[in-house]
């Protein structure tokens, strides 16, 4: 059992599942990846549940856990309400997220103090209320991500050196490794509809192209979202082979402000997993894929 439905529960559970265990996640929120875009948490959830067998609880939570004898007796309600119920399992894997490890580092000493997440608040320079003092990765606002920790430290060498960089925050793409992969950048459908700010989205399916039915490999599909007004790139979302890689496409497509024609427009190779992204890209200007 495996509590929790974010990214590393889910990726915990594609191991585990690759590995013939029965899985069962308990997510408290309303679906798994909370954070990616809703089409992506879904294709995930159809995934878990087709290919390893994963029973799933969205909006449930896991209340205590007891063990006895060789299992895990774990009580779940759901979060609407209702009555508890019990599940069992041989081991139960924790996995709700991560605090930024600051505790125990006398950050008042520094003068210093923490947000309450724990988090040391900083300006959009890095800076903490200590001028002399930056921070960085895990311990500041933003997502707990690797690549963007390694790209605020380069950013406060530079600026230590006198030059004048720049982080844009929405082209840091996240990456769920799991199989196939999952992979978003720029913005999602829940964020602009939060915003009402008008859209259209592109689609085209693993299932169409013709590299990933020759690598027997056609689950998921890429989505490119667009300004329904300037046709400027606005987010793009990648379930499938390659995903990891391919989104490095739409992170470039919105650090040089390209439209979605901008991105149909590019003469990729074929046959390769990208030409997706062309024909995505192609269905959120024009209306429709070439090759579907």
């Amino acid at each position: 059992m495996i509590i929790g439905g974010g990214v590393i529960g889910v990726e915990m559970a594609s191991i585990f599942g690759r590995l013939g265990s029965q899985l069962t996640i308990i997510e408290y929120l309303d679906r798994l990846l909370p954070g990616m875009d809703s089409d992506a948490s879904e294709e995930v959830k159809k995934i878990l549940t087709t290919d390893y067998g994963a029973k799933i609880f969205t909006a449930h939570a896991a209340q205590k856990a007891e063990v006895k004898g060789e299992e895990v007796h774990i009580q779940v309600v759901p979060r609407a309400g209702g009555e508890p119920f019990l599940l069992t399992a041989d081991y139960v894997l924790v996995a709700v997220g991560r605090v930024p490890y600051t505790q125990g580092l006398q950050l008042e000493k520094a003068g210093l103090a923490t947000d309450e997440r724990g988090r040391i608040p900083v300006n959009d320079h890095l800076q903490t209320a200590v001028p002399h003092i930056y921070a960085i990765g895990d311990v500041v606002r933003g997502p707990m991500l690797a690549h963007k920790a390694s790209e605020e430290g380069v950013y406060v060498a530079e600026l230590l050196a006198g030059r004048k960089p720049h982080i844009d925050y929405l082209q840091i793409p996240n990456v769920v490794y799991i199989w196939p992969e999952v992979a978003g950048v720029g913005y999602t459908e829940e964020d602009l509809k939060k915003e009402g700010r008008p859209y259209r989205v592109g689609k085209f399916p693993y299932q169409a192209s013709g590299r990933a039915r020759a690598a027997h490999e056609t689950r998921g599909y890429v989505k490119v979202i667009a300004d329904a007004r300037t046709d400027m790139l606005l987010g793009m979302h990648v379930v499938g082979p390659r995903a990891a890689d391919l989104i490095s496409v739409g992170v470039a497509g919105l650090a040089y402000g390209a439209s979605a024609e901008d991105m149909f427009r590019l003469p990729l190779a074929h046959p390769t997993f990208s030409e997706a992204l062309k024909e995505a890209a192609l269905a959120a200007s024009e209306g429709a894929p070439l090759h579907l």
